[in-house]
């Protein structure tokens, strides 16, 4: 049995959860190297859960997170350095 490891990830905001009410918009995981070209270039990125969206906004600490990705991230081996 083999296991790989992901690229390093980060919090990133899925703009298509903007809502209305005075619910936050959740923030998702996402491969860290990805968030700078697609804030730049506007290519879209996917997050651990499986949305795929451009990102339009960084995580502050403390904010929501998305669920289905906090709980494949927590599921995930600890990564390497490399």
């Amino acid at each position: 049995m083999s296991t790989m490891t992901l690229p390093e990830t980060d919090v990133r905001p899925e703009n298509t959860e903007q809502t209305t009410d005075d619910r936050p918009e959740v923030f998702h995981y996402v491969q860290k190297d990805k968030i700078a070209e697609s804030a730049v270039m506007g290519t879209y990125v996917v997050a651990l859960c499986g949305e795929v969206f451009p990102v339009t906004k960084s995580a502050k600490p403390g904010s929501p997170v998305c669920p289905d990705c906090k709980k494949v991230f927590e599921g995930l081996p600890p990564g390497g350095d490399d």
